[in-house]
């Protein structure tokens, strides 16, 4: 299932999406949605990752000062 949605783009990336989607034989509204759906599964990813860090963080879970040491040690 789909549904509608309307968004306001300035005329340089809207003439953007229309060429590519003649280069690409998609329309604008699959590239659209494709563009929306990578971003947000790159935004969900770093947020969980950071939220995750944050309880990590809060539960005093750190690596310890041999650990760091350890990992400073590889890049010389």
């Amino acid at each position: 299932m789909s549904s509608t949605m309307t968004i306001r783009l300035d005329d340089d990336l809207k003439q953007q999406l229309e060429q590519l989607a003649a280069a690409t034989q998609r329309s604008k509204s699959f590239l659209a949605a494709e563009a929306i759906r990578e971003f947000i599964e790159l935004n969900e990813w770093q947020v969980q990752e950071i939220q995750q860090a944050l309880k990590e963080a809060d539960a005093g879970d750190f690596a310890s000062a041999a650990e760091i040491k350890k990992t400073f040690a590889k890049w010389g």
